[in-house]
């Protein structure tokens, strides 16, 4: 898929996560708009994936260890069709399979339950160790927020992909510098981030996480690496695309009201009509 193409995307995905947090009014903007280009690049070009081979056992998996952004995962199931992108209205309200973190069981597509943060790395890992013993070619992802590596079950996980060479397995780490109490350097630091992976034998990859070059690039590095799991540091702005969450703390687990989201879905609707110009 062109560049152009897995932009359109990855707006479109945008759209849908500041829809599902409005009518839900609440939920997490900020991280699920800043993971929105990796989410377009890992459904629509890097994963063996479609709602025709959910339940393939050969398909490749997916795990939201930062599970509270669901809608931008949820934002991107709906845009591969696995279900109506109305339903992304539904979103944590009573009876809706769309609740504020995955839920394997009820949700289309969704490969892993998750939501206590570091846990969902280490299912990741049993995946691809999975894969591993049964011969199986299938690759996994996971996709950890910054914030949440702070957690140590993640660190548990990663020694234990880097004995076992995990070369099916890519953690990708959303590092967009904040979380729900400001700047994670302020907070507790993680930094050096690609440092800790390689100590734990990673091939590690730094990238923008904006930039779908490198976005592919770092992907195709990831597949042609043997004899160890891949870490990719996605450098990215929480809330990007929306132009008063970007880079605020306080965009981490909140609802735009009425006007805000008129004013969020109007900045998108421009970089929509740019980007079929282009």
């Amino acid at each position: 898929m062109e560049n152009v193409e897995l932009e359109k995307k990855a707006n479109e995905i945008r759209e849908g996560i500041l829809t599902g947090v409005h009518c839900a009014k609440c939920g997490h903007p900020g991280g699920s708009l800043s993971a929105a280009d990796l989410f377009a690049y890992l459904y629509f070009e890097e994963m063996n994936v479609s709602p025709e081979t959910a339940k393939d056992p050969k398909r490749d998996r997916f795990v939201l260890s930062k599970g509270h952004v669901a809608p931008a995962l949820y934002s991107t199931l709906a845009a591969k069709g696995y279900f109506p992108k109305k339903d992304l209205e539904t979103l944590r309200k009573v009876g809706s399979y769309l609740q504020g973190h995955p839920d394997m069981k009820h949700t289309p597509g969704v490969d892993m339950s998750s939501g206590s943060l570091g846990q969902g790395i280490s299912a990741a890992v049993g995946m691809a160790l999975a894969g591993k013993i049964d011969n199986e070619d299938y690759r996994v992802y996971a996709m950890c927020g910054d914030g949440e590596i702070q957690e140590g079950q993640v660190w548990e996980a990663a020694m234990f992909a880097g004995f076992k060479k995990l070369d099916n397995l890519v953690v990708v780490v959303d590092n967009n510098n904040l979380q729900i109490d400001g700047a994670i350097d302020e907070v507790c630091s993680p930094y050096p981030i690609d440092k800790k992976f390689e100590a734990f034998n990673f091939n590690v990859i730094n990238i923008d996480g904006h930039n779908f070059d490198e976005i592919r690039a770092a992907f195709k590095k990831a597949k042609e690496t043997k004899g160890m799991p891949t870490a990719i540091i996605a450098k990215t702005i929480k809330g990007k695309g929306v132009s008063f969450m970007e880079n605020a703390a306080e965009w981490h687990g909140k609802a735009p009201n009425d006007e805000q989201f008129e004013q969020a879905m109007e900045e998108l609707r421009k970089v929509g009509e740019e980007l079929c110009q282009r």
